[in-house]
């Protein structure tokens, strides 16, 4: 997949970096010199692509048409809103990624600007602390559908509420889905009647509310009497 990275800066850096560790195809574009001298001693100098990442010819140079991805991570808002909007308007970027810098315009990446996902963040660290607190030891893996559902993670302790209950009994929420109980190393694909036991990994699949229920299933008592 073709991803192309307008600006240069650590946040787009280590984007590059990832994406190409996972065989993508990628190319930033970036103009300051000294951004540029520190990106050609981090990246290979064939991704790298030196120009205005807002000129609508560098762009095109860069390989806007063929992108399966935009990420904009200029560091002015004004102009990753621009990127985005001209993206899906005259490119058709299937896929468009912005990066808020100031939080205070984050309500400006919507569909408006054709933004399919801001990155802000303030947001990402006040979500992560939030999340910590109200799901306990359950830990969020991935997020699923620009965040509305998650993959979650839990490992059942003594004393949990699902112990011993069959899946059928347990009342799950109705926004969740059990995917797949790890026991002594093994997959186990959950059925009806299957049990819980101590030391099972529980993946599962929920939007923020059900994720909150199924840390009172699966998480410890004395974490649930403190919620």
């Amino acid at each position: 997949m073709f991803v192309l990275i307008a600006g240069g800066g650590r946040t787009a850096a280590h984007l590059a970096s990832l994406l190409l560790t996972r065989q993508h195809e990628v190319r930033v574009i970036e103009h300051r010199r000294d951004i540029l001298s520190r990106l050609h001693h981090e990246l290979p100098t064939e991704v790298i692509y030196e120009g205005n990442p807002i000129d609508p010819h560098v762009l095109e140079q860069a390989g806007i048409r063929r992108a399966k991805v935009l990420a904009a991570c200029t560091s002015a808002d004004e102009d990753n809103l621009a990127l985005c909007f001209f993206a899906r308007t005259h490119y058709d970027v299937p896929r468009i990624i912005a990066w808020v810098n100031n939080p205070r315009a984050a309500w400006l990446f919507d569909e408006k600007f054709h933004v399919d996902v801001a990155l802000n963040q303030a947001q990402i660290f006040s979500s992560l602390i939030e999340e910590e607190m109200s799901l306990g030891d359950m830990m969020t893996l991935l997020k699923l559908r620009r965040g509305r559902y998650s993959l979650v993670e839990e490992k059942i302790p003594p004393g949990a509420r699902a112990l011993g209950i069959a899946i059928k009994d347990l009342r799950l929420p109705p926004d969740s889905v059990i995917a797949t109980i790890i026991r002594h190393g093994q997959i186990l694909i959950p059925r009806g009647d299957t049990q819980f036991e101590v030391g099972d990994e529980v993946l599962a699949i929920a939007d923020r509310e059900a994720a909150e229920e199924l840390a009172g299933l699966f998480g410890r008592p004395d974490a649930q009497q403190k919620t």
